[in-house]
C-alpha cells in the first residue's frame, strides 16, 4: 500500500548530515515551542499535531539504527510523493516513553518501515507499556566574569544564576576568555522524568587595573622618569607571583617591550606564556627648581653646532 512519505530532517530543520548533537538541539528547540500543554485552548489541537511530528521525526533521527534503515530508501523518497515500503519493512520495535492516546500514533509511513508498538491497535492511540511525553529540560547558557588571578591559579568559586539559584564552579587553571564550561543536567528541568538540561558557563574576562592579556602572554605598562629611560635604572615590578627587580637598560624609549619569561598565563602543556613591561616615559608636571635647572643644563649640553631647535 502506498504511504505519503515524510522527511524527517525537513520535520526537525537539520540537514541529512546532521550530527547527533545537532539533532538534540532542533528536537528540544520545536518540542518546546509546539508543545500543547504550553499553547492556548484554541491552538492546542494543531500543536498536538506539529508535536507528534516533531516527536517522529526523533523517534527515528535520534536512534542510531532507524536513522540507518530510514536513510538507507535512498533514492526510493520524493518528498511529497507516495512511498511503497521496501520489502522487509514493517518489523515491530520495542520501548520508548510516547502515549499512543496523547500523540494519536504514529504515521502510516512511521508504522510501515518500523512497525506499530506491540500492543498498539492503529487508531486506538493506546499501546501498552507506553508511559506519558517525556519532555527534556533545556540547555541553559550563562557568562562568568573571572579575573586574570582566576585564569593563573584556578580554583572554585560560587556563582549565582537568574532566578537565585547558586551553583559552585570549579575554574580550571589555565582557562581562557570565552572558555565554555558544560554543567551537566544543571538546565531546564525535563517533565515526566526526562533528564533535565545542561548548563554551559562562558568565562568573560573582567578588566584588570594592571595587566593585559595578549595570547598567552600578559602586559603591563611601565612608567619611567626620563632620567631612568636614558641613563637605565633597577626598578620593583609587580607580577601575578610577586613583586621583582627588572634591569632597565640605559636608552629606554616609550614603547619597549622589556620580557620576564614564563610569568605570563599558563598553557596546557605546562608551560607559561611571559610577562612583557611596556616602557612609558614620563615627565614631572611642576618640576622644582633644581629640576628645571638640571633639564636646561642637559639642553645645553645637548645642543650642537648646526642642530636646529624646535620652533616655540
Amino acid at each position: 500500500m502506498a504511504v505519503k512519505y515524510r522527511d524527517y530532517y525537513e520535520v526537525l530543520g537539520v540537514p541529512r548530515d546532521a550530527s547527533p548533537e545537532q539533532i538534540k538541539k532542533a528536537y528540544r528547540q520545536l518540542a518546546r515551542k509546539h508543545h500543547p500543554d504550553l499553547k492556548s485552548a484554541g491552538e492546542r489541537e494543531q500543536a498536538a499535531e506539529r508535536f507528534k511530528e516533531i516527536n517522529e521525526a526523533n523517534e527515528v533521527l535520534s536512534d542510531p539504527e532507524k536513522r540507518a534503515k530510514y536513510d538507507a530508501l535512498g533514492d526510493r523518497w520524493k518528498n511529497g510523493a507516495d512511498f511503497t515500503p521496501p520489502s522487509g519493512a514493517g518489523a515491530p520495535f520495542d520501548g520508548g516513553s510516547i502515549d499512543w492516546e496523547d500523540l494519536g500514533g504514529f504515521s502510516e509511513f512511521f508504522a510501515s518501515i518500523f512497525g506499530a508498538p506491540r500492543g498498539a491497535t492503529r487508531g486506538s492511540g493506546r499501546a501498552a507499556g507506553f508511559g506519558r511525553i517525556q519532555f527534556p529540560g533545556t540547555d541553559v547558557e550563562a557568562q562568568v566574569p573571572v579575573t586574570v588571578e582566576e585564569l593563573m591559579r584556578g580554583g572554585r568559586r560560587r556563582i549565582q544564576l537568574e532566578g537565585g539559584r547558586e551553583l559552585e564552579v570549579e575554574i580550571p587553571r589555565g582557562a581562557r576568555e570565552g572558555t565554555r564550561l558544560r554543567l551537566g543536567g544543571q538546565g531546564g528541568p525535563g517533565s515526566e522524568g526526562a533528564p533535565a538540561g545542561d548548563l554551559f558557563l562562558e568565562l568573560r574576562l573582567r578588566p584588570h587595573p594592571r595587566y593585559r592579556i595578549a595570547g598567552d602572554d600578559l602586559e603591563l605598562t611601565l612608567p619611567l622618569w626620563s632620567w631612568q629611560a636614558v641613563l637605565g635604572a633597577t626598578v620593583r615590578v609587580e607580577t601575578p607571583d610577586g613583586a621583582v627587580n627588572l634591569t632597565i637598560p640605559a636608552g629606554s624609549a616609550t614603547g619597549r617591550r622589556l620580557r620576564l619569561r614564563g610569568r605570563g598565563l599558563p598553557r596546557g602543556d605546562g608551560s607559561r606564556g611571559d610577562l612583557y613591561a611596556v616602557v612609558s616615559v614620563t615627565v614631572p608636571e611642576n618640576p622644582t627648581a633644581a629640576e628645571r635647572e638640571a633639564f636646561e643644563a642637559v639642553r645645553r649640553a645637548a645642543t650642537r653646532p648646526g642642530d636646529r631647535p624646535a620652533e616655540e
